[in-house]
């Protein structure tokens, strides 16, 4: 066997598995949300295609690097004008120049159609959102059903009772949502589910019966889809984004708090106010 071979051969398979997560970590939901819904694509996680992105990457950098070696003649002749001298600015070497700088400078300065890769990427992590849920807070899946419960204002005892009532299998407070979840082949967003009721009956409300925001948004808010509030609070969609239009907001139904308010450059707890005011003006 020939190492020369090896090595190119090696390199064109690493780069073609390269290509395939570099694709699938283009489309992958944000991390968040993907350990949150358990996202899998081909029976692997997030994180296998992370690993395999990363593993893979190093194995085709060093095989680019000996490839370079191995031709390292062709190369250099790349360089070399019609008199046969190396010249380091030839016009191949300019146009390369010039791709690399623009895609480089493009993106920098968020220029189309360059950004517009960036901005189909975004797109796509909002719908990935959208479609399987963000969860409360980064990595609630690590935290244990005792620390889930206080940052949630959940009451310990209520949820262990509303999660066995849903038939699921729980020892003790003390085990994470993750692992709650992996024991009974659920996703934590599904583990959350099954505690839903238990998060509704906090929900106050004023003299006429009606759903009323708190004085401070709950844990979690900012990761909630407006629609879902509308619903939850009882407050008319049109109306809630006539309001948010007249403070100059720019919303959607299906857009999160913190997407809202980072389209609008603003914090999510001005959008909170703002639908805090709606609420009160219904």
């Amino acid at each position: 066997m020939k190492l020369r071979k090896i090595t190119s051969l090696t390199a064109l398979l690493s780069f073609a598995i390269l290509m395939l997560t570099s694709i699938i970590l283009y489309i992958v939901p944000p991390g968040r949300v993907a350990y949150w819904a358990e996202w899998h694509l081909w029976g692997l996680s997030k994180t296998q295609w992370d690993n395999i992105h990363i593993t893979i990457g190093i194995l085709f950098l060093i095989t680019a690097c000996l490839h370079i070696y191995y031709n390292w003649k062709p190369m250099v002749s790349y360089l070399k004008n019609q008199a046969r001298k190396i010249r380091i600015f030839t016009r191949e070497f300019n146009a390369a120049l010039v791709l690399t700088l623009f895609v480089t400078l493009f993106t920098y300065f968020e220029l189309p159609p360059v950004f517009w890769l960036i901005d189909a990427n975004t797109a796509i992590k909002d719908a990935a959102s959208r479609k399987y849920g963000e969860p409360p807070y980064g990595h609630a899946e690590l935290s244990s059903l005792k620390s889930f419960c206080a940052k949630m204002q959940l009451d310990v005892e209520t949820s262990l009772n509303q999660l066995k009532a849903a038939g699921m299998i729980v020892d003790d407070a003390g085990q994470s949502i993750a692992e709650i979840a992996a024991r009974n082949q659920q996703t934590p967003q599904q583990i959350y589910l099954a505690m839903q009721p238990s998060v509704k009956a906090d929900i106050g409300a004023d003299d006429s019966g009606r759903a009323v925001l708190p004085d401070n948004p709950p844990a979690g808010f900012g990761n909630q889809v407006l629609s879902t509030i509308c619903a939850k609070y009882q407050l008319n969609p049109d109306h809630v984004l006539q309001v948010l239009s007249r403070e100059n907001i720019i919303a959607e139904p299906d857009m999160t708090i913190r997407m809202i308010a980072g389209n609008n450059t603003v914090s999510p707890m001005d959008v909170y106010l703002i639908l805090k005011a709606a609420a009160n003006d219904r």
